[in-house]
């Protein structure tokens, strides 16, 4: 798959999440097999540019693979000068999102609230792609609820306004993360417009990967909470539709090498007393099929300081595991 002038080593996505594809997330999907990763969004409002949290989401140059960053808000002006910021930070790619549907970013209007409003989704898009020489991609959701779908509608004024791919996340706002993907829509997306299409939900094993990619014809997939904890999902996934067979799963001794060297770099990116925090909900990802009875994560949550999460982990895999 292509995006723009940009050609991905295969058609496996990261999808941008807060607070989870920061840049030891996405190095470490990057590693394990996907072909790229989008970054956690940055807001367009600039007066929250000056944080901690939003400076750490900002510089992208040296980062591996295809840069994209995404962007949120629902002020076009604002929106391009993010677009501009994040391109002059490193930025690739130019991702707009209008498919969270947390309250706190719909309460903007931003994320999937805009699907509400077509005319300023048109207006947003076409001040996006104006202001950078990058290529510009969109997420979104089917619709803002069930009675709503318009993802047809929107794709049609993406391809339009010059977005290079759309990836589409199978359900409405309304349902949240609630039910299952439906796939008939990003069929019918696929269909309606020639720009690249990249399925999103419940892409959570090699088997399923197969089923979206036949039966929506989507150009890409985009993986976000099955690789929570799974990093390898994506050299698990590019092997079967590589070979068609499936490929053992790591070994725990490669788990605890992959996840003792991810809270190691959390530490080292945000310093210990973020780190330490941070770690604490990966590790409970990487650990739901090990620590059944959560014994061992509830001790791990309530350590402080960085050198001793490391030496617990270590005893944990050494001593139970």
């Amino acid at each position: 798959m292509q995006i723009g002038s940009y050609q991905l080593d295969n058609p496996l996505i990261v999808a941008p999440m807060a607070g989870v594809t920061d840049r030891p997330f996405r190095e470490l999907c990057l590693r394990y097999g996907a072909g790229m990763a989008v970054s956690e969004m940055m807001t367009a409002n600039p007066d929250c540019w000056g944080t901690q949290k939003s400076m750490q989401r900002m510089v992208h140059e040296g980062e591996s693979g295809i840069r994209s960053v995404q962007i949120a808000g629902a002020d076009p002006v604002q929106m391009a000068n993010a677009a501009r910021f994040a391109v002059e930070n490193g930025a690739q790619v130019v991702d707009i999102n209008m498919g969270c549907p947390a309250k706190k970013v719909n309460k903007r209007l931003a994320g999937s609230a805009l699907l509400q409003h077509p005319a300023l989704v048109e207006e947003i898009l076409t001040a996006v792609v104006n202001a950078v020489d990058v290529p510009v991609t969109l997420k979104t959701r089917t619709g803002w609820d069930t009675e709503n779908r318009n993802c047809v509608e929107i794709a049609h004024i993406a391809e339009h306004c010059g977005i290079q791919a759309l990836a589409l996340h199978g359900r409405t706002r309304a349902c949240m993360y609630k039910g299952e993907a439906e796939y008939d829509f990003i069929k019918a997306v696929k269909q309606a417009v020639s720009i690249p299409v990249i399925a999103n939900g419940d892409i959570d094993s090699p088997e399923k990967a197969r089923f979206v990619l036949d039966y929506t014809g989507a150009d890409a997939l985009m993986i976000g909470r099955p690789a929570q904890g799974r990093p390898w999902i994506f050299r698990e996934i590019q092997h079967y539709l590589t070979t068609g067979e499936t490929l053992s799963a790591p070994s725990i001794e490669e788990v605890r090498e992959i996840m003792l060297a991810h809270v190691a770099e959390l530490h080292q990116f945000y310093g210990e007393y973020s780190g330490t925090r941070i770690a604490r909900k990966h590790v409970s990802w990487y650990l739901q099929a090990h620590d059944t009875d959560r014994a061992f994560r509830r001790t791990f949550n309530a350590i402080e300081h960085a050198n001793e999460q490391l030496i617990a982990l270590q005893g944990y895999f050494d001593n139970v595991a």
